[in-house]
Order: structure tokens, then sequence, then C-alpha cells
């Protein structure tokens, strides 16, 4: 997979190199990768934004020198680079990006879904089983397996954090699944059930795990 670095200067060019009709992003380059090729793009977006690795395969090269479809040769236009469709894994990821781009997301603590991979382990039917986060939130989690719980099942979660020496506890309930038949990313989403000193505990994670994503200081692995 070719890694590619994407730094933007201000969090609004996400708005201008992603594609909502399609789910692609433009990647400035004066030799873009040959047509299927599978690509990494590293994103940092602004000096205080978040930095996010998405998945995508090329799809199409765009030649400089042109403009816009209105004629008003934008910059973006002008600039040759390639298209990468990115896909369902990478959704929200994507969502996150648009929350905070727009200025009105991360101030919703309720609705905001940190798009990091964390190692979990919970109560399956055939006993505990190990697997990683695609989000968390201060509500719940998507949790990946192949063999999702069912909805309304209720289960604990051990959730390993960066920096933290003890696991996350928390106990939730299946709110909605997804196999591998549905062409998506398979796995559960689970709303999260707590006490008020549950809560505090959740919202206090959740916050300094969103500070240390948005200083692009977590590792590595939580990006994936």
């Amino acid at each position: 997979m070719l890694r590619i670095v994407l730094r933007l200067a201000d969090p609004a060019e996400w708005i201008e190199v992603f594609d909502p009709r399609d789910g692609t992003v433009f990647v400035a380059s004066a030799a873009p990768p040959a047509l299927g090729t599978d690509v990494r793009i590293d994103l940092t977006c602004g000096d205080e934004g978040p930095r996010v690795i998405l998945r995508g395969q090329v799809m199409g090269h765009r030649a400089g020198g042109q403009g816009g479809e209105d004629g008003d040769g934008a910059d973006d236009d002008r600039r040759p680079g390639f298209l990468a469709a990115l896909g369902p894994s990478e959704r929200e990821k994507v969502n996150y990006l648009n929350g905070f781009v727009r200025g009105g997301l991360l101030d919703l603590r309720s609705h905001r879904r940190l798009p990091v991979r964390l190692p979990v382990t919970y109560g399956g039917i055939k006993g505990p089983c190990e697997s990683f986060t695609r989000d968390l939130n201060d509500q719940g989690a998507f949790v990946l397996t192949d063999e999702p719980l069912p909805e309304d099942a209720e289960v604990h979660l051990l959730v390993t954090l960066p920096g933290r020496p003890q696991p996350l506890s928390v106990v939730g309930v299946v709110s909605h699944t997804v196999v591998p038949e549905d062409e998506d990313v398979p796995g559960m989403g689970i709303v999260f059930r707590r006490s008020d000193a549950e809560r505090a505990e959740v919202k206090a994670a959740v916050d300094a795990l969103e500070k240390a994503f948005l200083a692009c200081e977590l590792p590595e692995d939580t990006l994936a």
C-alpha cells in the first residue's frame, strides 16, 4: 500500500478536497499513482487539527491547468493530482472530519464519535472475545466483529486507552449490528449503561482521548 502525506494548511480545505457525492478525496500530486493503486493517506488537518489515516484506492487522475466546470479556474482544479475512493471502513473518520471543520461536532459531546482503533475485550457467546473499536464516544462504541451479539444483548466491555494503566470498564447494550453480508464493516454498535459516577469517568476518558487525538499525540496503531 502506497503511503501519501496530505497536509491541509486550514481545516476548511477538507471541504475542498473531499467530495461527499462519491466519497473521494483529491490529493495534489505531480506524479499520481497508477489507477487501482491502494493508498494510505496520512491527513493532518491544520496546525491544531487531528491526524487521520484514510485508506482508499486511486480511481481517477486530474490533469493540471484545467478550471472548474463553472469556469472559475479554482486552484484545486488547476493542480494535477488523483482521486482516491474511500471504503466503508473510513466512514466514521470522514464524519468526524466533517464535523470538525464545520465547527459544531466537538461541542455536541453526546454525538462526537472519535475515529480511533482501541483494543477491546468483551463477553461473547462462546466466552471472552478480543477485538477493536471503530469509534468511541460518551454514549457508546462500535466494536468490529464478524459475529456480533444479538440486538438488545447486554455486554461488558474492557476498552484499553493509551496512557491509562487500567482498561475502561463499561456495560452496554447492543443497539444495532452489521454482518459481512451487509457489504459494510461488520460489527456491533453498543450503547453504554452507566451510573452518574461511571458517566463522569467515561466523559473524562473520552475528553483526554480527544485532546490527544487533536494534538496528534495518539500512538500510530490507534489511527489504523
